[in-house]
């Protein structure tokens, strides 16, 4: 189907790739922005995106990004693309942008210059941090003067959704706008640019080290203090459930704790009280270790493909330590969600919440940044499907 109708800069209309469950466009719709079109190959994400939105969205295209037609796509004032970060992940192979996945980042690419006149005017692209030094910075590089060569100016900014939820999540994200759009905020990228919250040293860095690229940075305002606490977000479950570990499980994780973490361990089993730690496994030297956090913050959620991809919680206190995985819906609210429909198995919810955004992370930049930047202020939510 071929879209002749142009958008105006006050319909706020967005194009989606790689929607996955839907976290984004849940983040976009609190600041007023509407859904048109999205696009994602896992039609298992796609289930769980249509069981919450509670309709067979007519809107959402199931296809390869690498098929997709530019003509296919409507006019949209923003398009949003959280490519798959498999290949520039440190824990990945580092492939980069010609990694199998991370590749679909030039079909995203291809799709925006063939819609020609119809490009959206903002671009928003999400993904990990290890982006910025993927292949010694080539990967980032290309990708920023990609998108210079079809007339966006950039930015890149990083924000840990830990000032939001209680869940360490920091992601990197780059906005592309067209030069007629607002330049009230925009500073200079020169040598008094200098590193801050929202753009790190390292960020900082390859800014200042490539002229070449044409920026538009603009300022933004403080990130807010976190003031949800992980225990408000664990579920009460029965100490009886077969979800808690039996004892001989729950032993063999203890002695997997280097002697640092189970001192940790030990120190907040002696509390007259219940607290609630996070912890992964992970390879160390070869070996597998159980590494625990106790300071309220879960570890970033993961795409569960393994047992060794799950978060666990402990729950520990009164000398007795319980433990278990995360369930979906702890991790739900881990990404803002707490309302998200579920009605898919576990491991298929895990994966979903695991590979998505962060929904406060989203509505923040979408009032803060890209509101402002197409010239609307404090846009009201029209759309209260809210999770």
């Amino acid at each position: 189907m071929l879209y002749k109708r142009e958008q105006t800069q006050d319909d706020l209309t967005v194009a989606e790739f790689f929607a996955g469950i839907g976290l984004m466009r849940l983040g976009l719709e609190q600041a007023g922005w509407r859904i048109l079109y999205a696009n994602d190959i896992s039609t298992k994400k796609k289930d769980m995106y249509e069981g919450h939105f509670g309709i067979k969205s007519s809107h959402f295209d199931a296809t390869d990004v690498h098929v997709v037609k530019g003509m296919s796509v409507p006019s949209t004032l923003l398009a949003t693309a959280s490519f798959p970060c498999t290949d520039l992940s440190l824990a990945g192979g580092r492939s980069g942008l010609s990694g199998k996945e991370s590749s679909a980042f030039w079909g995203f690419m291809r799709v925006v210059e063939e819609m020609g006149a119809r490009r959206p005017q903002v671009i928003l692209l999400e993904n990990v941090v290890g982006f910025i030094s993927s292949n010694s910075g080539t990967d980032f590089y290309s990708a920023l003067s990609a998108m210079n060569k079809l007339g966006y100016e950039v930015d890149a900014f990083i924000i840990d959704a830990a000032h939001f939820v209680p869940q360490s999540r920091r992601r990197l994200f780059v906005v592309g706008s067209k030069p007629s759009l607002d330049r009230s905020k925009v500073v200079s990228a020169g040598r008094q640019f200098f590193e801050s919250q929202h753009r790190p040293r390292a960020l900082a860095n390859f800014i200042l080290d490539h002229p070449d690229i044409n920026w538009s940075i603009r300022t933004l305002p403080a990130l807010p203090v976190l003031k949800e606490k992980l225990s408000n977000l664990i579920e009460k479950i029965d100490h009886k459930s077969d979800l808690w570990w039996s004892r001989d499980r729950v032993e063999y994780f203890v002695s997997q704790m280097s002697d640092k973490h189970y001192s940790t361990l030990e120190a907040q089993k002696k509390k007259r009280k219940w607290s609630y730690c996070t912890a992964f496994r992970r390879v160390r030297g070869g070996k597998t270790m159980a590494e625990i956090r106790t300071d309220g913050i879960a570890g970033c959620l993961r795409t569960s493909k393994g047992g060794s991809a799950k978060q666990i919680l402990i729950k520990v206190g009164y000398d007795k330590v319980f433990v278990r995985h995360m369930t979906p819906r702890e991790c739900a609210s881990l990404m803002g969600a707490p309302g998200f429909k579920i009605d898919v198995p576990i491991n298929q919810a895990l994966f979903g919440f695991g590979d998505a955004v962060c929904v406060p992370v989203i509505s923040w930049i979408a009032s803060n940044y890209l509101n402002p930047l197409v010239g609307i202020c404090n846009a009201p939510s029209k759309f209260k499907n809210i999770a």
